[in-house]
């Protein structure tokens, strides 16, 4: 997990400055939710799934998930998925680093031939992208997803891999 800290912060420092430069947060406010993520991630015992885009919609409330989702469909072109409702193929979820998905807020959902199919909450954040594209071969297909979204469905495969394990034992 300690591997993923240094992406972690480039995502989140790299979406900040993106959510800025596009006038969707003001620099006060991304400065305050910096300051309280950078606390969180001190206080942070192994676990890595801090995120600066929660804490400016949840916590300080600086930002409107709907409007930044409206951003990413209306200037960016994507589509939004709610990857809770996804039936994913069992090969992709088998291959899927769950600490990956949790450092990018993102996850693949969906693979055709050389295409794979992301849903993620972090597209703003340059340091996500080349992270899924250097990762992955082959084409890549973006969708915007809800935080929440992402979280109910890696606590959900998280859950069925524990409940999964107890059988086993």
């Amino acid at each position: 997990m300690a591997s993923l800290k240094p992406l972690i912060m480039r995502s989140n420092r790299l979406l900040g400055a993106s959510l800025v430069e596009r006038g969707l947060v003001t620099i006060e406010a991304l400065d305050a939710a910096n300051e309280r993520f950078l606390e969180l991630l001190s206080n942070a015992s192994g676990e890595m799934r801090l995120s600066l885009l929660s804490i400016l919609i949840n916590e300080k409330q600086s930002l409107a998930e709907g409007k930044l989702m409206e951003y990413l469909v209306e200037e960016e072109g994507l589509g939004i998925i709610d990857v809770r409702n996804m039936e994913v193929p069992e090969e992709l979820v088998s291959v899927t680093d769950r600490a990956e998905c949790w450092a990018t807020w993102t996850v693949p959902f969906d693979l055709v031939e050389d295409t794979r199919y992301l849903a993620t909450a972090y597209y703003m954040s340059p340091a996500v992208r080349k992270f899924w594209e250097e990762k992955i071969s082959g084409n890549i297909v973006w969708f915007a997803a809800p935080l929440e979204t992402i979280t109910d469905y890696l606590e959900t495969q998280e859950a069925e891999e524990a409940k999964a394990a107890m059988v086993a034992n």
